[in-house]
C-alpha cells in the first residue's frame, strides 16, 4: 500500500465522482442567493477545487477569484481555464491560497465556500480565521454564502462504507466519526491500473491510501463565530430545502448559511 498526500488522487478523479454536485451547488446558489446573485459582479470562490463553479460565475459577466489550497486542484482547474475563450479567462484570476489567511487585491461582493468545503479545514478552530479573512474580503454590505456537513451528518453516515467501480479505478471509501472532538476521518482505499513486468496495463491493481480529515460544528458555533467577525445579518437553510430532490436525503445532514457583512462598521 502506497499513502498519498491528502487530494492528490481525489483531485484526480474528483469531477467524475461528484458529477452531480455542479447542478447541485448551482441551483442550492441561486435559491439562496436570489435577488442578491443578479447583482453581484465580484466573486471569491474559496475551496474551488476544479473550477466548476468559478468558471459558471464567470460566464455570467463576473470578475471571480478563484482559491484552493491542493496544488493538484489548482494545477486541475487551471488546464479547464486554459481552454477557455479569452475573453472569459480575463474574468478568472485563479490561485493556491489557504482559506484561513487568504488576501485579495480587491474586496468583492461575494464570498462562496461550496460542497462542504468548510469542514476539510484542520481545526475546530480554525473556522474563526476564514471567517475573519472572509469578511476581510468582502466589501461592506457584501455577502458570505457557504454549506457545512454536520454532526448530525457524519454521525449518522460515516460509519457505512462506500464503494465506486470504474474502468480506470476502484474506490473503497470508510471512516471514523470522533464525536468528541467532532473529527471525522475518512480513509480512501484507491485501486488503479498497473503494468505489470512484460504485460499489459489493467491486468494488476497497485493500492494507494489517501485520508481526508473533516472537522463539523454545532449551530451555535457557527453563528456565534460568524458573529464575532463581524457578520450580523444571517439566514440558514437546511440542505433538503435548496439542494434538489436527492435519495436518501435527510434533514440535519448538512446546512446552508447566508451571513452578510454590515454597510457600515457599528457604533457598539
Amino acid at each position: 500500500m502506497t499513502p498519498r498526500r491528502p487530494y492528490s488522487l481525489l483531485a484526480r478523479y474528483y469531477d467524475q465522482l461528484t458529477r452531480g454536485a455542479p447542478r447541485m451547488n448551482r441551483l442550492a446558489r441561486e435559491k439562496v442567493l436570489r435577488g442578491i446573485l443578479p447583482r453581484v459582479r465580484t466573486v471569491c470562490d474559496l475551496g474551488c477545487g476544479t473550477g466548476t463553479a468559478a468558471i459558471e460565475l464567470a460566464r455570467r459577466r463576473r470578475r471571480v477569484y478563484a482559491l484552493d489550497f491542493s496544488p493538484e486542484m489548482v494545477r486541475l482547474a487551471r488546464r479547464k481555464v486554459r481552454r477557455l475563450p479569452l475573453r472569459l479567462r480575463s474574468r478568472l484570476h485563479l490561485r493556491r491560497a489557504d482559506i484561513r489567511a487568504f488576501r485579495l487585491p480587491e474586496r468583492v461582493e461575494l464570498v462562496t465556500c461550496e460542497f462542504a468545503t468548510l469542514n476539510h479545514v484542520p481545526h475546530k478552530s480554525d473556522l474563526a480565521l476564514v471567517c475573519r479573512a472572509v469578511a476581510r474580503a468582502l466589501r461592506p454590505g457584501g455577502w458570505f454564502l457557504f454549506d457545512i456537513n454536520t454532526p448530525k451528518g457524519f454521525a449518522e453516515q460515516t460509519p457505512g462504507g462506500h464503494w465506486v467501480d470504474r474502468r480506470d479505478f476502484k474506490l473503497v471509501m470508510h471512516g471514523h466519526w470522533d464525536a468528541r472532538r467532532s473529527l471525522c476521518a475518512l480513509d480512501l482505499e484507491w485501486f488503479l491500473p498497473a503494468r505489470s513486468a512484460g504485460g499489459p496495463r489493467g491486468r494488476l491493481w497497485r493500492h494507494m491510501h489517501e485520508r481526508v480529515n473533516h472537522v463539523a460544528w454545532s449551530n451555535a458555533e457557527l453563528r456565534r463565530t460568524l458573529r464575532r467577525a463581524g457578520f450580523r445579518r444571517l439566514r440558514v437553510w437546511d440542505g433538503v430545502d435548496v439542494r434538489p430532490p436527492m435519495p436518501g436525503a435527510r434533514r440535519g445532514y448538512d446546512t446552508y448559511y447566508l451571513a452578510q457583512k454590515p454597510q457600515q462598521r457599528s457604533q457598539r
